[in-house]
Parts: C-alpha cells; structure tokens; sequence
C-alpha cells in the first residue's frame, strides 16, 4: 500500500456500528476503502469472482441476473467450514488486490479501510498503520443485527462464531471506540470526532 496517507484499518463485530463510524469519516474528509463493497462487486454479474466460484461451487450458486448466490452461499459456508476456506482463496485475493489499488488512490486527508475480517486475515496488519476497532458486547450486537437484517438469533451467532472474537479484536487494536447499548449517536460521533483529530496529527 502507499505510504503517502496514514492508513487505519476500521473493524468491528457485525452489528457493532462499524459502517456509521466509516461513514462519519468519510464526512470529515477521510477516503474510506470498504472491503465488504469490494466483496459485493466482485460477486456481482459480470464481477471477477463469479466464473471461479461457477467452477468450483457449480451454477446453482448463480443467481438468474449472474451474481453469487448470497443466502445459498452463506449456508453452505457455515455448515462446512472447509468450503468457506475454498470460497475465501476466491474471494481474498481479489479483494486484496482492489483495496490496494483504491488505497493508493485515495485523495482524503487519510485512508480509512473497512476489514471486517482484519483480525481473521492475517495479512492486512501489516499493512496498516494503525487499527481501529469500534466495539460493543455480543447482546447489543445480536439485537442490531436482528432489528435491520431479520435473521434469526442461531443464524447471527453462526456469523458471530466465524469471527475473531471481541477480546481478539482488543488485543491488536491501536484505537478503540466504544460503541455499547449505553452509546447515543451523539456520544459515537463524539468518540469518532477525537480519534478522527488524533489521526489529522499523525
């Protein structure tokens, strides 16, 4: 990655309010890079990633319109676990290769790039300069993710059980911004608002 900008890697749990925080960011004059939008071009019709998972999965993971199958895919990645880790040697490379080539890019006053999975994937750390990790407790999460998505309480915890968990995200993180069922908007926008000064300094 470039070493013009100062680039911070945002994580956090789903549901822990990491899109809001990246989305203030962006407000303020940061260029925000979204792993996860990344993922969702690739995996659209026509997107780098759909003959290859056509090749391995086969065509009942392609939609009609010719996108990735999300909800087929999600289940088959959650009850065999061996088959994620086929779909992420897809999937990782190519969302690799477009972060790097947005980060260095980037006009904002510093790069802010979204990783749901930094601490899963090992390699994005040391590509970053600092990280940043928005956290909540696993109950607020939960009841996010079921108000917005309508999945149910087993489905959530299997998406949660997939990820690093909260004190694995801690242990790496250079910022931390809490963001628990106690937090206002006004109180995250505050907390967003000081790191966001601490790395104008930086």
């Amino acid at each position: 990655m470039t070493q013009k900008r100062l680039k911070v890697g945002l994580t956090g749990g789903i549901g822990s309010g990491k899109s809001f925080v990246a989305t203030l960011l962006e407000q303020w004059g940061a260029t925000t890079v979204d792993t996860d939008l990344i993922a969702h071009q690739i995996t659209a019709p026509q997107g780098a990633a759909i003959e290859p998972i056509r090749q391995h999965f086969g065509d009942q993971f392609i939609t009609e319109k010719g996108a990735m199958c999300r909800d087929q895919m999600r289940e088959l990645v959650f009850s065999q676990p061996e088959q994620r880790e086929v779909l992420q040697a897809i999937l990782h490379p190519l969302i690799r290769d477009l972060t790097f080539r947005q980060v260095q890019q980037a006009q904002g006053c510093y790069v802010v790039v979204v990783i749901p999975l930094l601490v899963e994937s090992k390699h994005w750390i040391s590509q970053l300069d600092r990280v940043c990790v928005v956290d909540c407790d696993e109950a607020t999460q939960i009841a996010r993710v079921q108000q917005r998505s309508g999945l149910t309480v087993a489905q959530i915890k299997r998406i949660m059980d997939a990820q690093a968990t909260r004190t694995q995200r801690l242990a790496v993180a250079d910022d931390v911004i809490l963001n628990d069922a106690h937090t206002t908007l006004a109180q995250l926008t505050e907390r967003t608002q000081l790191k966001h000064q601490l790395w104008l300094g930086l």
